[in-house]
C-alpha cells in the first residue's frame, strides 16, 4: 500500500512531523539475554551517515573493543501504528480507517455478486475524482509516449469496473464539484452580510474545507479557526449524497441498499468519509462506504490483469448531448454532467468560483490582481473597481502545511484572535475580543483557498509516483535513473507539473449542469403542494443547506502532559 507523504517520516518540513506525542517502541528481531538494572554492556553510536550502531561499552578499566557493534534497523512506522497513537487520531477512526482498503472493497463486491437477485444485493457505484483521472493520465502519457487524456482513462476505468469489478453505475465527481462550488458561494455571499457580527460562527475570512488534511489539523490543533472554516462538504460528501439519496431513487434503492466507494487523490479522504457527520443513522449507512486512493485503484486493475494502455471503444468520442429540456427517467452515467470543467485551480477552483461571482455580479467593472507571496503555492488576488481602485476583495491560495500555519497566524493578526494550539488555543481564541490587528487602510482576506498538500490535490499523497521508465520522443524506452527520476519522492515538482497539464488537457465542456441541480432540489426539497402557509422557500433553503453542508468540532488530545507538536 502506497502511504500519504503526510503519514510517512521523510525529510520533508511541510508536514507533520513526529513528537513525543507519537510513541512506537523499537522492536528487536533477536532479542539477547537480558541484563541486571545498572549493568548494561553496551550503548548507541551514530555515525556521520545518521545510522545507528550498538556498541559495547568502553570503560577505563575495559580494554576497548575493535568490533564495529551492530547496525540497528530503522524504526517504521505504518499506518495503522500511526492511528493507533490518539494524539492524533482516535481509536474509533483507527478501526474505521482499516476498514478503507481495496482489499474491502474486492472483498463486498464478491460477496455482493454471490447474493440472490431480490435478496439483500446492494447496487455498487464507484465516483473518481479528476485529480485520480488526471494522474493516471500522465502516468500513461509517460509511460506508452503517447498523450492520453483525462477522458480517455475514464472510459477505461468506466469499463473496467463495470465488466471486471460488477460496478453499476461508474461517475466522475466533477458535478458534485460543481454543486459544492454553488453552496460555497451562497454561504460566502451569507457571511458577506454577516460580516459585522460578532458572533463565533460564520465570520470572515472564509477559509475553504474541501481539504480533509487541512480540516483534521484544524480540529485537532487550531480549534480558535473553526468559525472562520466554510460549512460546505466537499465534492466527495456532496457526491455521496447524490448517490444515496438522490440517484438512489431514480433507481429504486433506499440509501442502505447501495454501496458508494470514490477513489480520491490523497489517504486524508478516508478519514473525511468515516466522520459521524456523514453517516446516516436511519439507514445505518454512510454517504461513501469505502474510499480508495488513486494508487489503490491502479494496484487493483494490475490485480486482475487489465491494461490501462489499450484503448476501449467510443473513449475518443464526445459524450452525448442529453436532452436537457426534459427529465430522464433515471440518471446514469451517460446523463449525468462528464468531467464538467471550472476555471480556477486544479484543486476544486473555490476561490476562483467566489471571483467569478463577484466580477459577474458588481454594478462597475473590476479588475484582478494576482501576487506571488512566499512562493507559487501561497499567491494573492485582489479585486479593484477599475474607476477609483477601491479593493472590493482580497482573497488568498495558501497551499502546503508551512504556508498553512503562517496564514493561521496571518488570520489571527487581522482578526483580532489569539492562535493558540488545540483546545487551549480555541479557548483563548474565544476569550480574545480585542480588535482586528491592522491598519485602516489595510484590506484583511475575504477568502482562503486552504489545501494541505503542497501543489494542491493534483500532489496528493495517493497519486502515482512518477514512472521509473518510459517512453522517450522518439518512441524509444529509456530508463530515467540517470535524470533521478527513478528516485523521486512523493511531492516532485517536475512530475506535479505533468499532472497538472494533464488535468487541464480534458478542455472546455459546457452543460447545463444548474438544470440538473434544480432537478435534484426539487426532488429531495419541499414543493409547494399541500404545504398550506408553509414558507416552502424558507423550507428549501434549510433543506439544500442540511444536503450540502456540515459542521466541525474541535478535537481534545487525551494525552495527558504531552503536547501533540504539528
Amino acid at each position: 500500500m502506497v502511504f500519504s507523504g503526510a503519514l510517512t517520516l521523510t525529510d520533508l518540513n511541510d508536514f507533520i512531523a513526529p513528537s513525543q506525542a507519537c510513541i512506537k517502541p523499537v522492536e528487536q528481531a533477536n532479542k539477547e539475554p537480558q541484563v541486571q538494572p545498572g549493568a548494561a554492556s553496551t550503548e548507541i553510536h551514530v555515525d556521520s551517515g545518521g545510522a545507528y550502531y550498538e556498541v559495547p561499552t568502553v570503560d577505563d578499566s575495559q580494554p576497548s573493543s575493535s568490533g564495529a557493534g551492530r547496525k540497528l534497523e530503522q524504526a517504521q512506522i505504518s499506518l495503522n501504528d500511526c492511528l493507533a497513537c490518539s494524539g492524533c487520531i482516535t481509536s474509533a477512526e483507527s478501526v474505521l480507517i482499516t476498514l478503507q482498503s481495496h482489499t474491502e472493497v474486492l472483498t463486498f463486491l464478491d460477496s455482493n455478486a454471490s447474493v440472490n437477485p431480490g435478496d439483500s444485493r446492494k447496487t455498487p457505484v464507484i465516483s473518481v475524482a479528476p485529480q485520480t483521472l488526471a494522474s493516471l493520465a500522465a502516468s500513461l502519457s509517460s509511460r506508452t509516449g503517447v498523450p492520453t487524456t483525462p477522458r480517455q482513462v475514464l472510459r477505461r476505468v468506466r469499463l473496467f469496473c463495470e465488466s471486471v469489478l460488477g460496478f453499476a453505475h461508474v461517475f466522475d465527481t466533477t458535478f458534485a464539484r460543481h454543486v459544492a462550488l454553488r453552496e460555497h458561494v451562497k454561504e460566502f455571499e451569507e457571511r458577506q452580510a454577516d460580516a459585522q457580527a460578532e458572533s463565533s460562527t460564520g465570520r470572515l475570512p472564509m477559509l475553504a474545507s474541501a481539504c480533509p488534511g487541512w480540516i483534521c489539523y484544524a480540529e485537532k490543533a487550531h480549534g480558535e479557526m473553526l468559525p472562520f472554516i466554510a460549512r460546505t462538504k466537499s465534492p466527495q460528501q456532496v457526491m455521496g449524497t447524490l448517490v444515496k439519496n438522490w440517484m438512489g431513487r431514480t433507481w429504486g434503492n433506499l440509501p442502505h441498499e447501495i454501496y458508494h466507494v470514490s477513489v480520491m487523490p490523497c489517504y486524508d479522504k478516508k478519514l473525511e468519509a468515516s466522520r459521524s457527520n456523514f453517516y446516516d443513522s436511519i439507514y445505518s449507512t454512510r454517504d461513501v462506504d469505502c474510499v480508495l486512493t488513486t494508487g489503490e485503484l491502479e494496484l487493483i486493475m494490475n490485480e486482475k490483469g487489465w491494461d490501462l494502455t489499450s484503448p476501449v471503444d467510443g473513449e475518443l468520442d464526445e459524450p452525448p448531448h442529453p436532452d436537457w429540456s426534459k427529465r430522464s427517467p433515471s440518471i446514469s452515467a451517460s446523463t449525468l454532467p462528464e468531467l464538467m470543467t471550472h476555471p480556477g485551480t486544479s484543486s476544486g477552483s473555490y476561490l476562483h468560483s467566489i471571483i467569478s461571482h463577484i466580477t459577474d455580479t458588481s454594478p462597475t467593472p473590476l479588475i484582478l490582481s494576482v501576487k506571488t507571496m512566499r512562493n507559487s503555492d501561497y499567491e494573492e488576488y485582489v479585486l479593484r473597481r477599475e474607476s477609483d481602485q477601491v479593493e472590493v476583495f482580497k482573497g488568498a491560495k495558501c497551499y502546503g502545511f508551512r504556508n498553512v500555519q503562517n496564514m493561521v497566524r496571518k488570520v489571527g493578526r487581522e482578526r483580532g484572535v489569539r492562535v493558540g494550539s488545540g483546545a487551549a488555543g480555541r479557548l483563548a481564541g474565544r476569550a480574545a475580543a480585542r480588535r482586528p490587528n491592522k491598519s485602516d487602510d489595510e484590506r484583511g482576506y475575504d477568502y482562503i483557498e486552504v489545501m494541505a498538500c503542497p501543489g494542491g490535490c493534483v500532489n496528493g499523497g495517493g497519486q502515482l509516483k512518477p514512472p521509473t521508465t518510459s517512453l522517450d520522443t522518439e518512441g524509444y524506452t529509456r530508463d530515467w535513473a540517470e535524470t533521478g527520476v527513478q528516485n523521486a519522492k512523493w511531492g516532485d515538482k517536475t512530475w506535479t507539473k505533468k499532472v497538472e497539464e494533464s488535468y487541464w488537457s480534458a478542455g472546455p465542456r459546457q452543460y447545463d449542469a444548474d438544470r440538473v441541480l434544480t432537478w435534484v432540489l426539487d426532488d429531495l426539497c419541499p414543493t409547494d403542494e399541500g404545504l398550506g402557509d408553509v414558507d416552502v422557500e424558507a423550507e428549501n433553503e434549510v433543506c439544500r443547506k442540511r444536503l450540502f453542508r456540515t459542521n466541525y468540532q474541535a478535537v481534545e488530545s487525551d494525552i495527558v502532559g504531552l503536547a501533540v507538536k504539528w
